[in-house]
């Protein structure tokens, strides 16, 4: 049954000393304050960098060439290189795990190389295939992206990013059917894009212009060549495999050493972010590391306190054994107060920490920013869970020292004491 007497014996001992009792308990209250602030912090880091993937195939592996490192086939070695459209093909049909194959090419950047009218501006311009929409997910206010119509019939259309339309367009105004110029070649508008992901390979979207591959390859006289080869593994598909077998096409194909790892470049968007996992979960485990580490310095001072409390108390808990008090009360009493001061102290902080979150998330959505990578600093409720069972750990290892120190008084010894 509930004590009465005990907790206000409890609430007595704690509150008789109150500036003490005040400063033991604000070594728990920072120690689970500012794990749960680090935790939240880590939380949000976490968020906005993987909000700017959203959007992006992150099985993706991306191809380029260098110059060969090797000489082979009558070829020196520092020889330059191309892949071509045949390289394209017999990617899709000999590498089993590749979903997706989209070539890419990239036209620069210079100043008043896009005109509309009276107006121009330095914008990228590339060159996609409509599969590429599969790779790097695009948001589309207006018209539609390039499709495989448009590839085969080397349409001369293009697609134009948000921010190109904002500088060339009112508000509101619908660009498709219009005419743009693009390196001094005339395209047609049929759709305007952003990207959803914060990823961007050759320039951000919004300040693009795409063209159809083919309609690139022959405007700009680039005849069969590819500046850059993206390919998309399928599900469960091992990366790793994927590239170094896509490497290994792309050098037979270009007369190129198999073993000349230096010739065929690339980077695997998959290897990023596992990195990303390895550096996510270092950061928890770290938050862990010093957030138990301050809330144990917090205990010890518990602790401690708990022993004065108990060196004060030597010649009440010796009465009270002397008349017959069993040793299980002495224990309930010592680990309850013990228990008490830590919760209270770590609840403040649980609530303070969240409480701070909040109002910092809060902040952060009434004035948004794309660019930015903190969102959303909140703990999820499992951690929440794990921190107050810490908590309450602690708060019960506090009393152990203390309660087998009262345990050690002899009634007789404590009564004698001055």
């Amino acid at each position: 049954m509930f004590d009465t007497d005990l907790w206000y014996e409890i609430w007595v001992t704690i509150t008789r000393n109150k500036m003490r009792s005040l400063l033991t308990g604000f070594g728990v209250f920072w120690g689970i304050f500012m794990l749960v602030v680090m935790m939240g912090s880590g939380t949000a880091l976490q968020n906005g960098i993987m909000k700017h993937t959203e959007g992006f195939a992150t099985n993706t592996a991306f191809f380029f060439t260098q110059l060969t490192g090797k000489p082979y086939k009558g070829f020196r070695k520092g020889r330059h290189w191309d892949m071509h459209n045949g390289d394209i093909e017999v990617v899709r049909k000999t590498a089993q795990n590749a979903m997706y194959v989209s070539p890419m090419l990239f036209g620069g950047r210079s100043e008043g190389n896009v005109v509309y009218r009276d107006k121009a501006g330095a914008y990228n311009v590339r060159g996609l295939y409509s599969d590429y929409a599969k790779v790097e997910q695009q948001r589309l206010p207006f018209g539609r992206f390039i499709n495989e119509v448009d590839i085969l019939q080397k349409r001369k259309v293009c697609v134009i990013g948000t921010r190109v339309y904002e500088e060339f367009f009112k508000k509101g105004e619908n660009p498709i059917g219009q005419l743009i110029r693009v390196k001094g070649i005339y395209f047609q508008i049929i759709g305007v894009a952003d990207g959803v992901s914060g990823v961007n390979i050759g320039g951000r979207s919004a300040e693009s212009v795409f063209l159809p591959f083919t309609t690139f390859q022959q405007a700009y006289n680039q005849g069969d060549m590819v500046h850059f080869l993206a390919v998309t593994a399928k599900s469960g598909a091992n990366m790793d495999e994927l590239e170094k077998e896509v490497k290994a096409i792309l050098r037979a194909q270009n007369k190129v050493a198999p073993d000349d790892d230096q010739a065929a470049g690339g980077f695997n968007l998959a290897k990023q972010f596992e990195m990303f996992d390895s550096l996510f979960t270092g950061i928890r485990l770290l938050v862990w590391f010093v957030g138990i580490g301050t809330l144990l310095a917090g205990v010890v001072g518990v602790s401690n306190i708990m022993l004065v409390t108990v060196r004060e108390r030597t010649r009440e808990i010796g009465v009270r054994r002397a008349l017959g008090a069993k040793p299980s009360k002495i224990i309930v009493q010592i680990m309850t107060e013990s228990l008490l001061l830590t919760a209270l102290a770590g609840l403040l902080g649980l609530s303070a920490g969240v409480g701070l979150l909040s109002a910092v998330d809060t902040l952060l959505s009434a004035n948004p920013n794309p660019d930015m990578f903190f969102m959303n600093p909140r703990i999820d409720f499992g951690a929440a869970i794990t921190a107050s069972v810490v908590l309450l750990f602690c708060g019960m290892l506090a009393g152990v020292i203390p309660t087998w120190r009262a345990l050690k008084i002899k009634a007789i010894d404590a009564i004698r004491e001055e």
